[in-house]
């Protein structure tokens, strides 16, 4: 490695450190050299260097705190080196995405619009989720035309392709639901005590459903063909396990419609071959 190269290298490495101390102050409210070490492979004396090296480069946007061991954002913070959507951190925190490499092929990936998420509401969510609390939440649904106040015991992030929600059990429905991130108010105040309600008892959750995907019956088979390449099907069919909880989500993302189907075959190209074994998981 030349000298070029190496300047080149020590920039992008920089950046990534970066990225991850912003990613973690916004959403998380705290950072420390724990996860720098964690996530690089460094130790900690460089792991403190490189939240140093941001402190100089950003003075003030960080304010230590003792009774946590950890740096929090001060009401000056400005972020900088990350995009400030909910996406990238929960596509990061789940395993989704990595941290940007360092070398990068040229391409393209289309973008949903960012939904409304606030870093107060993400922050009490992830804490619940990790110590296994109850969340006093205010969430406005669509069916409601006023925001409501939910008890919830929060256990998953989930990623239906264009939107997170949480999987929660909720103590006004006594039953687990999906709720939206962007349609949480306020801030969600965190419980004492751990909640007895787990991903364990969830049915929905702990219940795998196989989908059967075919191509459109009324698709001529040299169209059925083409479709049945495209998804590697084997014997003219695609069979897709899932957690029941998610078997909408997992139709939707394919375009499959259950419902009424579109009125050119072309158009809906995929059917739910067996509808009426899963249509109880279905909404």
């Amino acid at each position: 490695m030349d000298d070029r190269e190496r300047i080149v290298s020590n920039e992008q490495s920089t950046e990534a450190r970066a990225w991850l101390i912003e990613l973690l102050a916004w959403w998380e409210g705290r950072v420390n050299t724990s996860p720098l070490q964690r996530y690089f492979n460094i130790s900690r004396q460089s792991a403190s260097k490189h939240l140093n090296q941001y402190l100089e480069q950003y003075p003030g946007a960080l304010e230590y705190r003792s009774d946590i061991k950890a740096y929090i954002p001060a009401a000056s913070f400005r972020y900088h080196h990350i995009s400030g959507d909910v996406a990238e951190y929960l596509n990061w925190v789940t395993g989704i995405a990595p941290a940007p490499p360092d070398n990068k092929l040229h391409h393209h990936v289309i973008q949903h619009p960012p939904r409304h998420i606030s870093p107060d509401i993400i922050r009490p969510l992830v804490i619940a989720l990790r110590e296994r609390r109850r969340v006093d939440v205010e969430y406005q649904s669509v069916s409601s035309a006023d925001s409501e106040e939910r008890l919830i015991s929060p256990h998953t992030f989930v990623n239906t392709g264009l939107r997170w929600h949480v999987r929660a059990w909720c103590e006004k429905n006594q039953d687990y639901r999906d709720f939206v991130l962007s349609r949480f108010r306020g801030q969600p105040d965190l419980q004492d005590g751990v909640s007895e309600y787990t991903a364990e008892q969830d049915v929905a959750w702990n219940t795998q459903v196989t989908l059967i995907i075919q191509p459109d019956p009324r698709l001529s088979d040299r169209q059925k063909a083409v479709i049945e390449r495209d998804y590697l099907m084997q014997n003219g069919a695609l069979l897709i396990q899932t957690r029941a909880a998610l078997a909408q989500y997992t139709l939707q993302d394919l375009q499959v419609k259950t419902k009424m189907l579109d009125g050119n075959p072309a158009a809906q190209q995929l059917v739910l071959a067996n509808y009426e074994e899963v249509k109880s998981w279905l909404f």
